[in-house]
């Protein structure tokens, strides 16, 4: 994490110093959402409901966990959905991009693979979303569609808004970037439908992620309990959002980790995940979709399932008959 982003939950005197242009960006925000609303900006409805999964701070607060889970929810309730993201830090040239089980993840981004791989659900990435959208509209019988973030992309018209929230670390320091993590002003929470905190919190829907029993990143059939790591030393790698969430997981487990931290949507080599010794080495399922080729038997990944009350589901059901 960089200064900037550690002054974002922590007291630094230079984030007074940014307040002026956090007031900036916040102005800009709400004036391209007012033209949008008034339609001085054209945005475009999809022939199906859309709902959007995004959150309004930077950085990781479980809102792909989240995804997979609505996709499994709207199953049950006789959808047939399709997903679309931006593709984050994907390399390919040309958009939309179909992304299915083969997918490569330095072309359509590590999260869009992973999501394809957990739902099997259709999928299509790209910067523009709806063209996402109706690129996948096109090729599949899909009658609703999730979007992995784009709170923020306005052009594609919603139906329903739900926002993640860190039960953690919340919302920082309050403020707008760059001075605090908010990619919009805190009352945007006023105006979604749905509030889930990941962790708990006082307001919104409860969720709780969930480790399931690690796979081999090598071989994902070969499964082994995380008890089974107990009494050694394992490395613990973590290229997401807010890394120390995944650490203290594993430490809440029992297990007795070096942790090794690394950027957002990081690009591994074979060496970031060699450390010289024979010790397990346990990472997240992101990180897992780009280590397939690189990684052996010691290399193992941690699946995590959203867990929401069930009154979650009779919440998203009446907002989508409305």
């Amino acid at each position: 994490m960089s200064r900037l982003q550690d002054s974002w939950y922590r007291r630094r005197w230079f984030t007074w110093l940014l307040l002026p242009l956090s007031s900036l960006f916040c102005l800009l925000v709400m004036v391209r959402r007012i033209l949008y609303r008034s339609g001085v900006l054209h945005s475009q409805r999809l022939p199906v409901p859309v709902i959007v999964a995004g959150n309004i701070t930077v950085g990781g607060t479980g809102k792909t966990p989240l995804v997979i889970a609505l996709v499994e929810m709207l199953r049950l309730q006789g959808w047939n959905p399709g997903v679309i993201s931006r593709g984050y830090g994907g390399l390919a040239t040309q958009w939309p991009q179909t992304v299915d089980a083969d997918a490569d993840a330095r072309l359509v981004g590590d999260e869009s693979l992973l999501i394809a791989l957990r739902t099997g659900a259709p999928m299509a990435v790209g910067p523009d979303r709806v063209a996402a959208a109706r690129h996948l509209l096109d090729k599949h019988a899909v009658d609703i569609i999730i979007s992995d973030d784009g709170l923020q992309h306005y052009r594609l018209q919603r139906d329903v808004e739900i926002v993640v929230v860190d039960g953690v670390r919340g919302l920082g320091n309050g403020h707008c970037l760059p001075a605090g993590p908010l990619r919009e002003p805190r009352g945007r929470l006023h105006q979604v439908d749905l509030i889930v905190v990941n962790g708990g919190g006082e307001q919104g829907v409860a969720m709780r992620l969930e480790p399931q029993p690690p796979r081999c990143v090598a071989d994902g059939q070969q499964t082994k309990s995380l008890e089974a790591f107990r009494g050694q030393r394992v490395h613990a790698v973590a290229g997401i959002g807010h890394p120390q969430r995944f650490f203290s997981m594993l430490e809440q487990a029992g297990l007795e980790i070096f942790s090794h931290p690394f950027p957002d949507h990081h690009r591994f080599s074979g060496a970031d995940i060699e450390f010289g010794d024979t010790a397990p080495v346990l990472m997240t399922e992101k990180d897992a979709v780009k280590c397939r080729t690189i990684s052996d038997a010691r290399h193992w990944y941690i699946p995590v399932t959203a867990r929401l009350p069930d009154s979650f589901a009779q919440q998203l059901q009446t907002l989508l008959e409305k």
